[in-house]
């Protein structure tokens, strides 16, 4: 019964409340900004345990360790009448390997938040090509960017999730505001 009663109270509340809230936001003219912040990148990706991704690579005389290059490709969104968070979709091919002699491409696709401290987080799918097709993953990311005299520079940590082999990358670059 307690519980009945408390529930009701929250909901009483949030009637109260939310009129205000709605009247607020009704009131402001909701305008965004977008931005293209797309750059080169460079990074390094390290294979994790001992899977068939670690497997696969050790048959092709490679190591744990592989260089990235590419490009990434980056729309944010910024409302301008409330200082706050951007909405980012970034879109980042890569090709891995080229210290082996090698050409591994992978592309992420990746939905996130910048905050205005540069603090940033987001996900997305990821997509490798390798000798037996195309694998998919799942890509959890988070960085920091800094402005150095108009240049974003990003230095992005992402983790792979992959029943293969999960893989960790360090990636940066820079872009022009």
């Amino acid at each position: 019964m307690l519980r009945c009663k408390l529930i009701f109270v929250i909901y009483l509340l949030f009637l109260t409340f939310s009129g205000n809230l709605y009247s607020q936001i009704e009131d402001a003219e909701s305008t965004y900004k977008s931005t293209n912040l797309g750059g080169p990148r460079i990074g390094l990706t390290y294979i994790l345990g001992e899977g068939e991704a670690y497997q696969t690579l050790k048959s092709n005389e490679m190591d744990r360790l592989i260089s990235q290059f590419g490009w990434h490709f980056e729309y944010q969104v910024a409302p301008t009448t409330v200082a706050g968070p951007s909405f980012v979709v970034q879109f980042v091919p890569l090709i891995g390997g080229v210290e082996y002699g090698k050409f591994i491409p992978s592309i992420t696709l990746a939905f996130g938040i910048r905050f205005l401290s540069g603090i940033e987080f987001g996900m997305g799918p990821n997509l490798v090509a390798t000798e037996a097709g195309v694998a998919t993953s799942l890509v959890l990311v988070g960085g920091k960017s800094f402005d150095y005299g108009g240049v974003s520079i990003p230095l992005n940590l992402a983790y792979v999730i992959n029943p293969r082999g999960h893989r960790i990358s360090f990636i940066f670059g820079y872009a022009l505001n």
